[in-house]
């Protein structure tokens, strides 16, 4: 089958769905065509090696992959807290893929689109007016919920503007597109209740990146990198922004002193914040190890006892299962995690991990005491629970299954494809 596949961000960025998912329909032997703009994220600059200009596409071997073609686009490159810069990186990606897709995407049989943002629907919906071909939307994150609580987002009339124009545009997308994949079961419930036909909608849990995350055994120079002193460590690893409130894993690590020690791996808008909480709380259990390879990431994860997973208590959150949740499962790491709704569901009922509610300082510290006090035959046998409910559930040969089969009975024509 001949796919394309649209994607704002892709390798070498570190977003792991869209490429891994290229990489895995390549090798099964379908014909992908990726259209993606140039790698900037996170940092918000063009990576090293890579110049913009219109034509640049890689095939092949030089693709990463036998049957798949890369055609990068330019985009203004923005990944800061400016909503200015951020609105004009996503407008910048659907202009320029847009005027690309007729040509690029031209006789595909079906088309695959990884939301957010919305705006890379743009150049989907530009190839199926030439075409008329069937689109599976994989969405991602809500808007506008993770949008309008954000800090970029003006408050007053302004912000309430905003919210109804991406409200109204994602019931559009919702509609117009032949399926759709959501990560979890919440996420479908919103879906359905903003205009999606239940019939077009499938849970896929996400996978990551199982070269780079794995089991492997916990070194020395890597517990030398966490600062492991014999006590219970936590590690946070990913990004520190608006929707993660790594402010509460620090107070509850504050209040939990005498029994763990906190360490936040990454980087993001609110990092200075955190450290700075964590210096007026006086909390020397508290460490920062800033952005890393993502090579050292699987020592980092096997040289902590427990990987810590936060999200603010939003609406639009609770039917979000962070990337990092899958990280961590796919190398047998235990978890802690402070959310609600599918993301600690996930893990109270699979027994991977303790849950607590989210931005509750107090409990959380209850539990990074508990952690402690397990037993390491305990721990281990939370990490192997974790690594077995990654393989059965959330990994990619699984997840790709599934995305296969709807790109499949979209292309073959109108059916049931949910």
């Amino acid at each position: 089958m001949r796919i394309g596949l649209v994607t704002q961000w892709y390798p070498p960025e570190p977003v792991f769905v869209a490429g891994e998912l290229a990489r895995e329909l390549g090798q099964r032997g379908h014909q992908v065509r990726v259209l993606t703009g140039y790698p900037n994220y996170p940092e918000g600059r063009i990576h090293p090696g890579y110049r913009q200009r219109w034509r640049s596409s890689a095939s092949g071997t030089d693709a990463g992959v036998p049957n798949v073609t890369v055609r990068r686009v330019p985009v203004y490159p923005s990944h800061d807290a400016s909503a200015l810069g951020r609105i004009a990186n996503f407008l910048s990606f659907a202009a320029t893929s847009a005027l690309a897709a007729p040509g690029y995407l031209a006789g595909v049989d079906a088309l695959y689109v990884y939301h957010p943002p919305a705006t890379a629907f743009t150049a989907a919906a530009v190839a199926r007016l030439a075409g008329r071909v069937p689109i599976v939307l994989h969405v991602q994150d809500m808007w506008p919920e993770s949008v309008t609580a954000s800090s970029m987002t003006p408050t007053g009339g302004v912000g309430r503007l905003i919210e109804r124009t991406l409200a109204g545009t994602m019931r559009r997308l919702y509609r117009s597109a032949t399926a759709i994949a959501v990560i979890s079961p919440s996420m479908a419930e919103l879906v359905v209740a903003r205009g999606a036909d239940p019939g077009k909608v499938r849970v896929v849990l996400n996978w990551t990146d199982e070269e780079l995350f794995r089991p492997v055994p916990a070194t020395a120079a890597a517990r030398a990198t966490l600062g492991h002193r014999g006590r219970c460590t936590v590690m946070f690893a990913g990004n520190m922004g608006p929707f993660q409130r790594i402010e509460t894993a620090i107070r509850a690590a504050h209040l939990a002193a005498d029994r763990v020690d906190l360490v936040l791996v990454g980087s993001g808008t609110g990092a200075e914040s955190a450290r700075r909480l964590a210096a007026d709380l006086g909390a020397t259990n508290v460490r920062f190890l800033g952005r890393r390879r993502p090579e050292e990431m699987t020592d980092l994860y096997a040289a902590a006892d427990y990987q810590l997973v936060c999200l603010r208590d939003l609406p639009g959150l609770r039917g979000t299962v962070p990337s990092k949740l899958q990280a961590a499962l796919a190398c047998g790491a235990p978890v802690i995690v402070s959310a609600a709704g599918d993301a600690a569901r996930l893990v109270e009922s699979t027994g991977v991990g303790l849950v607590c509610p989210p931005e509750d300082p107090t409990a959380l510290a209850v539990r990074f005491a508990e952690a402690a006090t397990l037993s390491p035959a305990t721990r281990t046998a939370l990490g192997r629970r974790a690594r077995e409910v990654y393989q059965e559930r959330m990994s990619l040969r699984v997840g790709a299954d599934q995305i296969e089969d709807l790109l499949t009975k979209t292309a073959a024509g109108p059916g049931t494809p949910g």
